[in-house]
């Protein structure tokens, strides 16, 4: 009896003690949620403070010792040495960086599978978090005056035009590591900025007449096609480099922002200056071997974009409606040797009235088009007056609503970008974190481009002075560098240029100069030729 008595205790204590024991969860030990300062979970937040917390929930409590090694911050340095807390019985953890993170800087938060539960499982599936800091909004340079600020951002942008121009043609070199790469177009621009230089005293005016010759005389040899340049030519040589694969003839629209510039350079040489008089008569002979009437294809109604000697018109870019090219069609219009009639620039430019939309956009009229790259109302105005109209438009009513609807559009900032607004605002066609695009309140990938606000000084003069403010002080040296301010930014991604290219420094020095006295628009608008084209195109003031 005594044996079974025991036996019967024995059973029944095991039997407890078994039933009591709580089996191990299967359930894998997961994120049940996160936020950064009380942000909703993102796997990327931007405008993230310098002194950050991470917080995350987890689905059961963390074994402490791992965390240091399973919750790892880092930068592309390595990794930044952060403090722990945990609350509600250790499945809660929050992480905060030792010591303050950069400004506009990038790091990572890493979950992965060396995080270990309380009962040791292995957190689930890693992940990291990117997050970028704000940007420092305290002022980087000393105030001056806006005047002096103008000045100053035109002086060192057109040294880019001058100090850097490719040593043995003068030409403006694509970008800042295009070596022996120059580009007609923009050079257009840069002799426009020439004229500025000896204006503003930047150089002399014996300094700026040799550099325009210097131009003119590598032009006089360089390779043409039916008197049109190619986009891209060798500095040295002069022979065309192709801008693409069968772009490798004329460019008409590169060609008619190069004449642009060369009209207005002519205009502004003194007849009485031995080499001035020298410069006007062969600036002229270049003007005049332009056969913009070859460019229309076999007399078709409309002007083509390129042409090419081995691929003949494969291209096959008719210039029809509005875009930047509204100076092609008006110097095509205006040349005394081989000019289009108006029917062409009625049919091609004008689409045959087509051309007019007439769309509210911020409740603002757009006369053509479609809120737009903003270079589509530089480049063709930099010399060109768009003080006028035709039966489409009026230029100026165009250029400021385009302007304007595309600063609301960063004012509004519908995708919530960091820093869009009053003072930080302009899309436009420039180089960005991934390579080049043209950027636009359809296109908008968060990638604000300085000449897109600078060169709209005459549109929009208080919104581009808060915009150079903005630049200059706030986004500061990391943003202002040797030639002006560097091509583009995107604040939500940390990422600066570190480039310049030819023709978004050129119409930053030609555009603030128009707002200031209106010099290009002067001098292109006295050229006979333009004054005669006003006539036979029907522009009104």
């Amino acid at each position: 009896m005594k044996k079974i008595f025991s036996f019967v205790f024995l059973f029944l204590v095991f039997s407890c003690t078994k039933n009591d024991q709580t089996p191990q969860s299967t359930d894998p030990f997961t994120i049940a949620n996160f936020e950064l300062d009380g942000r909703a979970i993102s796997y990327r937040y931007t405008n993230a403070s310098t002194t950050p917390t991470f917080t995350l929930y987890f689905s059961e409590p963390v074994d402490r010792q791992s965390a240091e090694a399973g919750l790892v911050w880092s930068n592309n340095t390595g990794n930044i040495p952060a403090n722990f807390s945990f609350s509600h019985k250790d499945s809660v953890v929050s992480v905060t960086p030792a010591s303050p993170l950069n400004y506009w800087s990038t790091s990572y938060l890493t979950v992965s599978t060396e995080l270990l539960s309380a009962s040791k499982k292995p957190f689930s599936s890693a992940f990291f978090i990117k997050i970028i800091t704000q940007i420092n909004l305290a002022p980087k340079f000393t105030t001056i005056s806006d005047e002096e600020l103008l000045t100053l951002t035109q002086q060192k942008t057109f040294q880019y035009f001058y100090e850097f121009a490719h040593p043995a043609s003068g030409m403006a070199r694509e970008r800042n590591t295009s070596g022996n790469t120059v580009t007609t177009g923009g050079t257009g621009f840069g002799i426009m900025a020439i004229l500025v230089g000896i204006e503003r005293s930047f150089i002399t005016r014996q300094q700026g007449v040799q550099q325009i010759n210097k131009i003119v005389t590598f032009l006089e040899k360089a390779d043409r096609f039916h008197g049109a340049w190619s986009h891209w030519v060798d500095g040295n040589t002069g022979k065309v480099i192709p801008f693409s694969t069968k772009d490798n003839g004329g460019d008409l629209v590169e060609t008619s922002f190069l004449v642009q510039g060369l009209l207005t350079a002519r205009q502004y040489l003194a007849p009485t200056d031995t080499v001035g008089n020298n410069l006007i008569k062969r600036i002229n002979k270049l003007w005049e071997a332009v056969e913009w009437d070859w460019y229309r294809k076999n007399n078709e109604q409309v002007l083509y974009w390129h042409w090419s000697p081995n691929f003949n018109w494969d291209m096959n870019f008719p210039l029809y409606g509005y875009f930047e090219q509204q100076i092609t069609y008006v110097l095509a219009a205006a040349s005394p040797t081989h000019s289009i009639p108006k029917s062409v620039y009625n049919n091609g430019y004008g689409k045959n009235g087509s051309i007019k939309t007439g769309n509210l956009h911020y409740g603002i009229k757009l006369p053509l088009g479609t809120p737009s790259p903003l270079f589509w109302v530089q480049y063709s105005y930099l010399g060109l007056d768009p003080h006028f109209s035709d039966e489409y438009a009026n230029y100026w009513e165009q250029n400021v609503n385009a302007t304007k609807i595309n600063y609301l559009y960063c004012v509004a900032n519908p995708k919530k970008y960091p820093n869009y607004g009053e003072s930080c605002w302009g899309l436009t066609s420039s180089d960005n974190q991934v390579g080049y695009n043209a950027h636009s309140p359809s296109n908008d990938l968060g990638v604000i481009t300085p000449t897109a606000a600078l060169s709209s000084f005459p549109y929009t003069p208080a919104e581009s002075m808060k915009a150079l403010k903005f630049f200059y002080y706030t986004m500061g040296d990391r943003l202002w560098g040797t030639y002006g301010f560097y091509d583009a930014f995107n604040i939500s991604e940390a990422w600066m240029a570190n480039s310049y290219l030819a023709i978004d420094q050129g119409p930053i020095v030609v555009m603030i100069e128009n707002h200031r006295t209106g010099l290009l628009w002067n001098l292109f608008m006295s050229a006979p030729e333009i004054q005669s084209v006003k006539t036979k195109l029907s522009f009104t003031p």
